[in-house]
């Protein structure tokens, strides 16, 4: 008999979040919070989210499910809607400066003192007295060793990244208040926490392999083992990824190279020789047959 589909768990059913991060970081980690169970607002200002001017499609991904509400947080009008949400939310998401969050009557103390139960999660982008600095995902990408040419980076790392912090910087958020309730009585109402989720400690976080030497051109992932890089084939490209030793041993066997030191440039030649002249569609093949990961691209 199959065993019946385990239900969806939802670690933030129940919980509401509340959103005024525009752009990318804030919005991915509303959407990571929906997915999770949440129910979410965005409250945006009367011009609307940048994103959705200069990429409407984009805009429309990351906000399936979302409410969206505008609101201009500059005027009475909007202070009163805000305030107004946040008397009913539990997590309030935010991507300004600190300077910024004062002026609006946001700061973290203003914050607690009018709403004691409500957590807040301040996307920013270096932490602590860094938090004014200007800065994009593209700054904070080179500051961690993750830029090494003039070519820009394939995709928005850190701003990805910090989604992933922020969604769990949330989670974390509820967890601990659960348990301050459950440890306190039951009259009492626990107080909400303040925690920062800083974009280039993303980037930190995701450049740590580098950090550590596995992606440097001497490192094993970086390079130096010619069973893990990208080698031109006759037809396009091939990304090989023959790490492990019988992966290697295979891929060797097939190219007929006798000599199994992955670092030695004998190596490298061979194998870099041998693929040249074989089609994407022989590379398939082969991998197929020997059980060997790799994986074919357009030139």
């Amino acid at each position: 008999m199959p065993s019946a589909t385990a239900p969806v768990f939802q670690p933030l059913a129940g919980v509401r979040v509340l959103s005024l991060a525009l752009n990318l970081p804030g919005p991915a980690a509303l959407l990571r919070c929906r997915e999770m169970g949440a129910s979410c607002l965005k409250l945006e200002p009367p011009g609307g989210d940048p994103m959705g001017l200069y990429n409407q499609p984009a805009y429309t991904a990351l906000h399936e499910g979302i409410a969206i509400q505008a609101a201009d947080l500059k005027t009475e009008a909007g202070q009163q809607q805000l305030h107004a949400e946040l008397a009913k939310t539990d997590v309030l998401l935010t991507s300004f400066r600190p300077s910024a969050l004062r002026k609006l009557g946001l700061d973290w103390p203003a914050l607690q003192a009018r709403h004691p139960s409500l957590s807040q999660v301040a996307i920013v982008g270096a932490p602590g007295e860094r938090a004014e600095e200007p800065g994009h995902d593209l700054t904070y990408l080179a500051e961690s060793g993750l830029v090494t040419g003039t070519e820009l980076p394939p995709t928005l790392y850190a701003d990805m990244g910090g989604a992933l912090l922020a969604s769990e910087a949330v989670l974390k958020a509820v967890l601990l208040r659960a348990r301050e309730e459950s440890q306190g009585s039951k009259s009492s109402q626990a107080n909400g926490v303040y925690l920062e989720v800083a974009l280039n400690a993303s980037a930190d976080w995701l450049a740590l392999p580098r950090t550590w030497g596995l992606t440097q051109p001497t490192g094993a992932v970086g390079g130096a083992h010619a069973g893990y890089r990208v080698y031109p084939c006759a037809d396009g490209r091939v990304a090989v990824a023959a790490l492990e030793p019988h992966f290697a041993a295979r891929l060797c066997e097939a190219a007929g190279v006798a000599s199994r030191d992955m670092q030695a440039s004998s190596t490298h030649d061979a194998l870099a020789a041998w693929l040249a002249v074989r089609t994407r569609a022989e590379l398939e093949a082969m991998g197929r047959e020997r059980d060997v990961p790799l994986l074919t691209l357009a030139g």
